[in-house]
């Protein structure tokens, strides 16, 4: 399988250069993929700038793939250069994972520099995001250079899903992806995908990251959750003790292309309400809700201030009264009823569900395989030297938090820890819960230490800049969120298996709560729908240019209709996709656990 990822850069100049690239996509073999007729998996209109070097690039995604990408001559507006020349290379077994290829043509015509636009006036961004050219400082120039995407990639073009022929196996990644799993836990992870087509989806953001490879990007770049699905918003609270509303999970978080969150969180919507059963008119009624509501709050966002959109926060005091006149009472009462549980999720809650006062010392009750306490994973003459591990990684962990946090984490003191399994996507992954103690046992700390393995993004977005995932994890919410848990930190540490892994650290239960889909009805889901969207749009907008992205979107609904069109196409890939895991596992292929 090849999952090309397509990164252009150039070497900064006064001049704008369109690159017209034909990327041919290859086969698993052990030699260089042949061209073949009709292979050419897409064709990019990009503009970039540059006065005479440009340079393609391609990463693989593993050893043993081969390839064979070619990029076609360049171009300046409808002519020619007269030496431009066909570029190509090619990718053999053996290689390196992820190394990059890089192809570089240089343009000396002066026919090719004669009358081309000057980049601050064409506001041109790379594919990544970067700035390439001079960066327009007005917001009516950032708002045109956004507009101007529109050209190389049209917000019609989004609504384009058909998988390629030799699209890959579905089941063949989530394989590949359990590889670093708990082993034990993996048939877990597959038995909660196999409950609803939406619950696979919530555990296949690889499959998709990998399908939207292949997508037009607009190159308008912002820090991506990574998995915007609608389960991943909700609750939680701020350092000011009230409940806010957006994302909360961010274990995929990652630079990229502000639609590629969109499109998960879309397709999201579409999928759940196949769940519930909706018609298709009012399932199109909800999905052109999230798009419509982050374009017109991504429109607000690029008239505020930086100081005032930073600030920019969702209380959910302020959701129930756009909810009280828009739902049902029975809704509003179910709603009441989930923020009151959220209300109550802290430290304290979690010591009565989790924990209970033995010979008066706490100690956390055991759930196999749900939370397994260290005295019932470890013999006894284990126990201590396994102790001893967490507490070094908690002493560790303690470097990333600022002075007066640090000063806080030292009134409590390790007590007691298990193995904890958490979520659909995540299950596998090492999550350890820590039970600490302050003044006494009525004054308990949980803290979750969740395993942050690489981005699903990563094999198409590139590396992020920071060699500890648990760090990426962290800055990504902080980036994203408007305000964070006070606790949130990372740590790299020896796992008790002698193997380095990176951590991420914060309160298990504080505020975080979430929306019971299951119980949506049409108009429920579709006010939440509206809310998810405008959430997303804040979030982004912190990260990214939100002029320049409300440039792209426009004030008309073309771009909403074509998400809402790419996102029914996507569920009917993922009903697809659901049925080739379940037929694994009728066949033996893999291992389901209920749990």
């Amino acid at each position: 399988m090849v999952r090309p990822e397509m990164r252009f850069e150039a070497t900064p100049r006064n001049r704008s250069v369109r690159i017209v690239a034909n990327f041919v996509r290859g086969s698993c073999k052990n030699e260089p993929a042949p061209h073949r007729a009709g292979d050419r998996s897409r064709t990019r209109d990009i503009l970039i700038t540059s006065e005479a070097l440009y340079q393609l690039s391609y990463t693989g995604d593993a050893a043993g793939t081969s390839c064979n990408l070619q990029a076609a001559e360049a171009i300046v507006g409808d002519r020619s250069p007269s030496d431009g020349t066909a570029l190509s290379s090619s990718c053999r077994p053996g290689d390196a994972p992820e190394r990059q290829m890089s192809w570089h043509g240089q343009m000396t015509s002066e026919k090719v520099l004669q009358g081309a636009p000057d980049a601050a006036s064409a506001g041109v961004r790379s594919l990544t995001g970067q700035a390439v050219g001079v960066v327009p400082a007005t917001r009516k120039e950032r708002a045109a250079a956004g507009k101007a995407v529109r050209q190389p990639v049209p917000r019609s073009s989004h609504s384009e899903w058909q998988p390629d022929p030799d699209r890959f196996d579905p089941v063949e990644l989530l394989e590949e992806q359990a590889a670093t799993r708990v082993q034990e836990l993996v048939p877990l992870r597959y038995g909660r995908m196999l409950r609803t087509p939406f619950t696979f989806f919530r555990g296949a953001a690889y499959l998709m990251a990998a399908d939207l490879a292949g997508t037009p990007r607009t190159g308008l770049t912002v820090q991506l959750c990574g998995d915007a699905h609608l389960s991943n918003f909700g609750s939680f609270a701020a350092p000011d003790r009230r409940l806010l509303f957006g994302l909360n999970d961010f274990d995929e978080t990652l630079p990229g292309p502000f639609e590629w969150d969109l499109k998960r969180l879309v397709t999201s919507f579409a999928v759940a309400g196949r769940d519930r059963g909706f018609d298709a008119d009012t399932r199109e009624s909800i999905t052109l809700a999230v798009t419509k509501a982050y374009r017109l709050r991504m429109h607000e966002l690029a008239q505020l201030r930086r100081l005032d959109l930073w600030y920019t926060r969702l209380e959910v005091d302020d959701v129930r009264k756009r909810l009280v006149s828009s739902l049902e009472p029975d809704e509003v009462k179910r709603f009441e009823r989930t923020v009151a549980k959220a209300r109550a999720k802290n430290s304290v809650k979690a010591f009565d569900k989790l924990a209970e006062v033995v010979d008066g010392q706490p100690r956390l009750v055991g759930d196999p395989p749900m939370l397994v306490p260290l005295d019932q994973l470890f013999p006894v003459e284990e126990h201590e030297r396994v102790a001893k591990v967490l507490r070094g990684m908690l002493h560790s962990y303690r470097r990333s938090l600022h002075s007066d946090q640090r000063h806080l984490l030292e009134g409590f003191h390790f007590v007691e820890a298990a193995l904890k399994v958490v979520g659909v996507g995540s299950v596998g992954t090492r999550a350890w819960v820590v039970l600490m103690v302050g003044n006494d046992a009525d004054d308990p700390l949980f803290l979750q230490l969740k395993e942050a393995q690489s981005s699903v993004l990563e094999p198409f977005l590139g590396k992020d800049k920071r060699a500890n995932h648990g760090q990426r994890v962290v800055e990504g919410q902080r980036l994203m969120q408007s305000a964070s848990d006070i606790l949130l930190g990372w740590i790299r540490a020896d796992g008790l298996d002698g193997v380095p892994r990176d951590y991420y650290v914060r309160q298990l239960w504080d505020g975080k709560g979430s929306a019971d889909v299951e119980a949506m009805k049409p108009t429920a889901m579709r006010v939440y729908a509206d809310l998810c969207g405008w959430s997303l749009a804040r979030a982004h907008a912190r990260s990214g240019d939100a002029v320049a992205i409300a440039g792209y979107l426009g004030s008309n609904d073309r771009f909403d209709r074509a998400l809402s069109a790419f996102a029914h196409a996507y569920a009917d890939q993922n009903e697809l996709d659901y049925a080739a895991l379940k037929h694994a596992a009728e066949t033996g292929r893999i291992e389901t656990e209920d749990g």
